[in-house]
């Protein structure tokens, strides 16, 4: 575990630049198994999300090895990953053989639209732009009804799958933050399709989120089901001014905090702690939710437990995802190591009084 705050940032971006997670061609693996000592497959959404890790280690220690790695993850996005003839990002990307199975994600295409966004606003190049706009077209082609947003289309039919299994396949307010890269996307370009498909998502997820939690009888389970609650309040950052949205935010800060210290002796999720950290840092700055500093102080500690300095190159750094009875499960992973370390940088630049709520650098 590092000793300082000062040390989270470059120990976790020599784990994206060195640990072998970003394949060569620029796709990142969902994650590394240390058991096994291989990496899972790689994922369009995890690609996503690391663009805009490495846009934020790019920005925060001002490297430019950072920005080239993320250019190379974003050319992979848009040239490879992206499927042309369907105008849609796969769930997963294999270059030299069929997939388990060929999915497409609402939640993932809006990863990827936050991701390509957060790089266009450092090197405004048009393709980051071109493929962002794309991708939330075909979110609103492809997996908006009436009825609901369906998390999971089958392709090439493009089918909704039906809802069914975990939380992940079905209609939830954790969407919301999918949703968030409509909002995105309106404020570049000036559609109001955009910002009305967000509204959409944003009514009918304070309509029902309520109901999420805990959702689940399986503590595991449950601590799963935080981590995709937390999403709903970090897609609620551009309506935090509005009294609904508000109450919810601090509601939600009490929930997740109650429900993540009754689970934690069971199991435990890294990105849970830094998800919940990084809500309560942006409603205190918002004036939402004074910051609860027992607590938040408390989460920079669980926090910490999960990030070491390693001899092995693909663990070096790296976050762990979580812990099952007080033990470290086998898996580093860019989500979780993307999360924390933002968690605890904006920790240490509230501690100096110089955080500033940017939701556009959420990653």
């Amino acid at each position: 575990m590092p000793s300082h705050l000062d040390a989270v940032l470059p120990l976790a971006g020599a784990w994206f630049l060195r640990s072998g997670i970003q394949e060569p061609e620029g796709g990142v693996a969902r994650y590394y198994l240390t058991d096994s000592g291989r990496n899972a497959r790689i994922s369009t959404e995890i690609t996503g999300y690391t663009v805009s890790a490495l846009v934020y280690l790019y920005r925060r220690l001002d490297d430019f090895e950072y920005l080239e790695a993320a250019r190379r993850a974003a050319s992979f996005l848009a040239r490879r990953a992206w499927n042309r003839e369907l105008a849609v990002f796969p769930f997963e990307y294999s270059a030299n053989g069929p997939l388990p199975s060929n999915l497409a994600y609402f939640f993932d295409s809006g990863i990827i639209v936050r991701g390509l966004l957060t790089l266009w606003r450092v090197t405004p190049e048009g393709e980051w732009l071109d493929t962002a706009v794309a991708t939330g077209r075909s979110m609103m082609r492809d997996f908006v009804n009436a009825d609901a947003v369906h998390p999971v289309v089958s392709l090439p039919s493009r089918a909704p799958l039906p809802h069914a299994g975990n939380w992940s396949k079905n209609p939830g307010c954790y969407q919301l933050k999918a949703a968030l890269a409509w909002y995105d996307l309106y404020e570049v370009t000036s559609d109001r399709a955009f910002l009305e498909a967000y509204e959409r998502v944003l009514a009918k997820s304070l309509e029902t989120h309520r109901d999420f939690l805990p959702g689940e009888q399986d503590p595991a389970l449950v601590m799963d089901r935080l981590h995709a609650y937390c999403y709903f309040m970090e897609g609620l950052l551009p309506r935090y001014a509005d009294p609904l949205c508000a109450a919810a935010v601090r509601e939600g800060i009490a929930r997740v905090s109650a429900l993540l210290r009754e689970i934690a002796p069971v199991f435990e999720r890294s990105d849970v702690c830094a998800q919940l950290l990084r809500v309560r840092l942006f409603a205190d700055r918002l004036g939402v939710e004074p910051l609860d500093r027992s607590a938040a102080h408390e989460e920079v500690e669980r926090i910490q437990r999960y990030q070491f300095a390693d001899s092995d190159r693909a663990r070096h750094g790296g976050f762990w995802f979580g812990t099952r009875g007080g033990r470290l499960l086998p898996y580093v992973n860019p989500v979780s190591t993307a999360f924390c370390m933002q968690a605890l940088e904006m920790w240490r630049l509230a501690e100096a009084g110089e955080f500033k709520p940017n939701r556009h650098e959420l990653i």
